[in-house]
């Protein structure tokens, strides 16, 4: 870090510190809510029947401007034990209806947020997107979460968005959260992609995250699932969530951390050759049916494709030739691993399809060694 950075870096902490004293004289300015530099307090961190000394529960000392905000969050958020010298400190009531959940333990998963290994990096005015290719990657917890105004069922109230201009609105969509990092920063890693324009709904095809998805006959879909909602119970759309988040269905909702590779709720095996399962392919079929999958409803040959001819000659992942994203060129997701397609003799690689709704197409590709210069279905 050269002198300038060093200063930058002191100068933000400083200036942390002395609007949290601040705040700290500005409490108990009423019952249900204090006063902050930011505005009101307001949501969870309001109730006086959870936090007895408001702001100084979370603006305790130096604590957050020497190790950052995580060493505030997590004596609540984290442990059995921390959370009881938290209650023996006065700074928090817990009831046994709302015991908070440790998610210090989700984060340290094997795939998770760096909140813990990247701290510190978050600035109050840092703009993201990032606009700097060699900005340091950091998911702090602050980063998702406005401590001021967070409330139950509502992890992201009141975090701002991308900036349009000179102006930045509050987050209403779980995706904008996430396109803050994972869209158009310039700091994304070499093998990151832009997750917003996968999931545009102008592509020729997209997981419906955005808006409700283009094609019009998805026979695999597992009720309540649907292409298009026509029923109040109908579920037409999801969210990143869906997909990326706790592996434990009975712990804390949310992407702090995941034993799936990808942060993955559940198994997707993206590996070539190997045995198809409930299991490897868990995330597909929490939405399609896997018997409809197998049985060849959608496409004459997923079976062969999945499964395999035999044991010992398996098929392939999902993944070799979807994108569960979403695709620009192609419909049904279509966008082959170039790891295990290869282009034909003559130079091809491409899908053309038949419409939304057919179940007929043709490939251009060399794939374990299988010449389709074209195979049509």
């Amino acid at each position: 870090m050269n002198f300038r950075e060093g200063f930058s870096v002191k100068s933000y902490r400083l200036s942390y510190l002395l609007s949290g004293l601040a705040m700290v004289l500005l409490l108990d300015a009423a019952p249900g809510f204090a006063a902050t530099n930011q505005g009101v307090l307001e949501g969870s961190h309001a109730q006086k029947g959870k936090l007895p000394k408001s702001c100084r529960s979370c603006h305790r000392g130096m604590a957050m401007l020497v190790t950052g905000e995580e060493s505030v969050c997590l004596p609540c958020h984290g442990s059995r034990s921390e959370r009881d010298e938290m209650v023996r400190g006065g700074y928090l009531k817990e009831s046994g209806q709302s015991s908070l959940a440790d998610i210090g333990a989700e984060l340290r998963k094997v795939y998770a947020h760096p909140a813990l290994s990247v701290s510190g990096v978050h600035q109050q005015k840092e703009a993201l997107p990032e606009e700097i290719v060699n900005a340091a990657r950091h998911s702090e917890c602050v980063d998702c979460h406005n401590p001021h105004l967070v409330d139950a069922g509502k992890p992201w109230r009141g975090v701002l968005g991308k900036r349009t201009g000179n102006l930045k609105g509050v987050i209403t969509k779980e995706y904008e959260l996430c396109y803050k990092c994972h869209a158009e920063s310039a700091n994304l890693p070499g093998n990151s992609t832009n997750k917003h324009a996968e999931f545009k709904i102008s592509n020729a095809s997209f997981h419906p995250v955005e808006g409700e998805g283009k094609n019009s006959y998805v026979i695999s879909l597992k009720a309540p699932y649907v292409v298009k909602k026509d029923k109040p119970d109908d579920i037409s759309e999801i969210s990143c969530s869906d997909c990326h988040g706790n592996d434990d269905a009975a712990g804390p909702k949310g992407p702090h951390g995941s034993n799936n590779k990808g942060l993955l709720v559940l198994g997707y095996q993206m590996e070539d050759a190997l045995p198809e399962s409930s299991l490897a392919y868990a995330l597909c079929y929490k939405c399609h049916e896997r018997g409809s999958i197998l049985g060849d409803e959608s496409f004459p040959q997923h079976s062969l494709h999945i499964v395999g001819r035999r044991p010992g000659q398996e098929g392939t992942s999902c993944f070799t030739c979807h994108d569960a994203h979403g695709s620009a060129q192609n419909q049904h997701l279509i966008r082959f691993n170039e790891d295990v397609v290869l282009a034909t003799k003559d130079g091809k690689l491409k899908y053309d399809a038949r419409g939304y709704s057919a179940r007929h197409g043709s490939c251009y590709l060399n794939c374990h060694g299988v010449e389709h210069n074209p195979k049509e279905y």
